[in-house]
């Protein structure tokens, strides 16, 4: 079996390869094997696995159909919130909490990229040393590599992993969000939204699209002065907030993740708000969309792909003259269209 390892390199025999296979090679056993181990729960497959999805190996059609053999659903919590408000430590609190439950645990923490290596800055692993001997703890880093919305790109993909591998939640930590970065929303079945003293009142959470995407609001570090005005804008604000009737009134929780005080009341939350989701078609909606959105944007990916073979060279071309104030963007976005007339089919 090749080494696809976990820490770099991951996924190499594969991609050396034209198309990702050699005539009389034993990847599909290879990737059987992989896949078994998964299911099996092992770390090590888990992490080869992730890895040959973050390097996107040619093998990645094989790798989701073999996924999909696989029954069973992960539970996913979005974590996120601006930087500082203690994303790391609260995941690693909710970790300790579920796993009192008896669960597998799973965990996605996108992490910056870093300048220097191009991976994950791992400031998650700093935070959740307690965890990292658990077997039954699944912890993956995750490198933006340039994406905006807060998430890295194979998160959807690891997932599918995770699930695979008998986790019955996955928390998938973001790096943080600004006014562009609330991706996370879409990935999630439910949204935690963690926000802080000191970090601005209900008017910057809103400003932040923070409120729109937040399914549970949590008020951490609630030791420190403020905390209790900052519930008060946080509730206002979210009564304030137009919907339909029934729908669900996002509920405002304090929390000192570092001491594990208010994991047990925020438990009680995402139980509350994923009976409602099921009652009111809300979970088979989100589940919808986010299988629609991924299949889209594999389709647009492979689009442009072949896009760019077909007509690569015309592109150059009509960029230079755009560049040069010879055409203008929709004449030269025509132009490209019609150079790549038949791509499609």
């Amino acid at each position: 079996m090749p080494d696809w390892s976990a820490t770099g390199g991951g996924g190499r025999e594969l991609d050396e390869t034209s198309g990702g296979r050699r005539a009389g090679s034993p990847l599909s056993d290879a990737l059987e094997t992989l896949l078994a181990g998964v299911r099996a729960g092992q770390p090590r497959a888990v992490g080869r696995l992730v890895t040959l999805i973050e390097n996107s190996s040619p093998a990645l059609p094989q790798i989701m159909a073999g996924l999909a053999r696989t029954p069973g659903h992960a539970y996913v919590v979005g974590v996120t919130g601006p930087p500082g408000a203690g994303k790391s430590t609260t995941t690693a609190a909710l970790v300790t909490a579920l796993r009192a439950r008896g669960q597998r645990v799973g965990v996605l923490a996108v992490d910056p990229t870093s300048p220097f290596t191009g991976g994950a800055l791992l400031g998650d692993r700093v935070r959740m040393q307690q965890h990292a001997l658990d077997p039954e703890v699944h912890i993956r880093s995750m490198a933006t590599r340039g994406h905006l919305g807060g998430l890295a790109v194979a998160a959807a993909q690891s997932l599918r992993v995770l699930a695979a591998a008998g986790c019955a939640t996955v928390v998938v930590e973001t790096v943080g969000v600004g006014q562009s970065e609330i991706e996370v929303a879409a990935l999630a079945d439910v949204t935690v939204v963690l926000w802080a003293p000191g970090m601005g009142d209900g008017v910057q959470a809103a400003k932040a699209g923070i409120l729109e995407v937040a399914d549970l609001l949590v008020v951490n570090k609630a030791d420190r002065d403020g905390a209790s005005a900052l519930v008060r804008e946080l509730r206002t604000a979210t009564s304030l907030a137009a919907r339909p009737q029934g729908a669900w009134v996002p509920p405002v929780l304090t929390t000192v993740a570092s001491e594990g005080t208010g994991m047990d009341e925020l438990l009680v939350e995402l139980d509350r708000f994923a009976a409602h989701a099921g009652t009111t078609g809300e979970a088979d909606r989100r589940r919808a969309d986010r299988a629609r959105r991924e299949i889209e944007g594999l389709a647009v990916a492979a689009l442009l792909e072949r896009w760019r073979t077909v007509a690569g060279a015309r592109l150059d071309e009509l960029a230079e003259q755009v560049r040069d104030g010879r055409t203008d963007p929709y004449a030269a976005a025509a132009a490209w269209l019609a150079a790549a007339d038949g791509v499609v089919g």
